[in-house]
């Protein structure tokens, strides 16, 4: 399954925050910005492409640990990838401010292919790669992760299909699972307690609208309705969700950004007016400055962490990055980071699945067993067309 379209600090690096004796913390790298902005998925509009040499087979730094990285640099059709090499340039940014002297990072293209990452991954694995980073689409991941587990190596792909997941096989992305778990959260703490889903008839809805049904009775909630729609038909579900207004206390909608003003018109011709809840890819400007989207709340990384970042990659590579540019950042400095901590087995279960988890340019991040991950959120509220903090992101989580 492929979720929408594969999708999305300061000089340091990033924070093991592993639970030693007395609780005290280990710290890999210097970690001095907090946050980011939802990086969401490979298909969104991206940056022009900058000048960035040789695409291909691409070795950055001198460190002992050898790790491989896929990403899509090309298109199928051989022109580059805007995400691809933006994602290629903060792996630079991250090898410039702390990767280089532990790991020689190895970068291949997969083409936006199956087959190819499948290829890079063997090649890379052959030159000694002891971890692989990458590649960025489902496809890709579940064919080079064959490759990569048959070698008994670790990988830390950017797919936000939880199905490629697998122990062995983490996924850095932000999850649209995290995402849900975190409003539905928010919301029931402040008293909401009975809902409505507006979801369209698409992967992305479907798993979304499934969790948050799945995950209401945790917070002894209910759901009254989901109402699904086909694109650009949303008129129907509005007026389902205009039915059974009076008994809920809010609507969520898993709808990307350039859906939501239909949706949102949507809505207003229904009479439909309640609280509304979403994920993090409303933090957009599509979606900020619709009269219909005041005063609502969604889940999603706080920005700061990812305009510090943005900072850097302009004034090193005169454009902007795309959203998943930071994923490529973290899983380098991550990289370098643990090589350094050094020992017998730097990326093995125990390093990566630590409790207490790694604090990254988008906030804190820790890998389940099961190679999903749990992100630390912010939950944002919509106000004259500006997203602003209503419940901060959690800074650490509780090992255990």
């Amino acid at each position: 399954m492929t979720i929408a379209a594969e999708r999305p600090r300061a000089r340091g690096g990033l924070t093991r925050r592993a639970a030693l004796g007395g609780g005290l913390a280990m710290t890999l790298a210097g970690c001095n910005s907090p946050g980011l902005d939802m990086p969401s998925d490979a298909g969104a509009a991206a940056p022009a492409a900058p000048a960035a040499g040789p695409l291909v087979g691409q070795t950055m730094g001198s460190g002992p640990v050898r790790v491989g990285m896929i990403l899509p640099l090309t298109q199928s059709g051989g022109a580059p990838s805007p995400i691809g090499v933006s994602m290629r340039n903060a792996a630079e940014l991250a090898m410039d401010g702390f990767g280089a002297p532990f790991i020689t990072l190895m970068i291949e293209d997969d083409h936006s292919s199956a087959d190819a990452a499948a290829q890079a991954a063997q090649a890379e694995l052959g030159a000694g790669a002891q971890l692989i980073l990458g590649p960025v689409f489902a496809s890709s991941v579940r064919s080079a992760a064959a490759a990569v587990k048959s070698a008994g190596r670790p990988m830390i792909a950017f797919s936000t299909d939880v199905t490629v997941a697998a122990p062995g096989v983490y996924l850095l992305s932000f999850l649209i699972q995290g995402y849900v778990d975190r409003i539905l959260q928010y919301a029931a703490s402040t008293g909401k307690k009975s809902f409505a889903i507006m979801a369209p008839q698409n992967d992305y809805g479907q798993v979304a609208a499934g969790r948050f049904q799945d995950r209401a009775g945790n917070f002894n909630a209910q759901v009254v309705v989901t109402a699904r729609y086909a694109a650009g038909q949303m008129a129907a579900a509005a007026q389902q969700v205009a039915a059974v207004q009076t008994q809920i206390d809010a609507l969520f909608i898993p709808e990307q950004a350039d859906a939501m003003p239909a949706v949102a018109a949507a809505l207003s011709s229904a009479g439909v007016k309640t609280k509304l809840l979403g994920t993090g890819v409303w933090n957009d400007a599509r979606v900020l400055k619709l009269p219909e989207m005041q005063g609502a709340w969604f889940s999603a990384p706080d920005n700061a962490g990812f305009d510090a970042f943005a900072q850097r990659y302009r004034a090193k590579f005169t454009s902007d990055p795309a959203r998943l540019a930071t994923l490529a950042y973290d899983a380098v400095t991550l990289a370098a980071a643990l090589a350094r901590n050094g020992g017998a087995d730097p990326f093995g279960q125990a390093a990566l699945t630590s409790p207490s988890g790694f604090n990254g340019a988008d906030g804190v991040f820790r890998f389940r067993a099961d190679g999903t991950n749990e992100r630390g959120l912010a939950v944002m509220q919509i106000d004259n067309g500006a997203a602003t903090v209503v419940s901060a992101a959690p800074r650490s989580f509780v090992a255990g």
